[in-house]
């Protein structure tokens, strides 16, 4: 499960990043943009819920 939240991590910030150098169709732009930062948002919140929990004793 974690490589694949990885993968589309990655691949929601590579679009999100290609997605600034986009021109023309504003609306598309920014329905896209959303799309891709709540995917980004998305899979990071998974991949923090599925963190391993380490606890240390001093």
């Amino acid at each position: 499960m974690k490589p694949l939240l990885w993968t589309v991590l990655l691949v929601a910030i590579v679009a999100n990043v290609s997605l600034n150098f986009m021109d023309g169709r504003e609306g598309l732009h920014i329905a896209l943009s959303v799309v891709s930062g709540v995917v980004v948002l998305a899979s990071g919140v998974g991949l923090w819920m599925l963190r391993t929990r380490r606890e240390y004793e001093n």
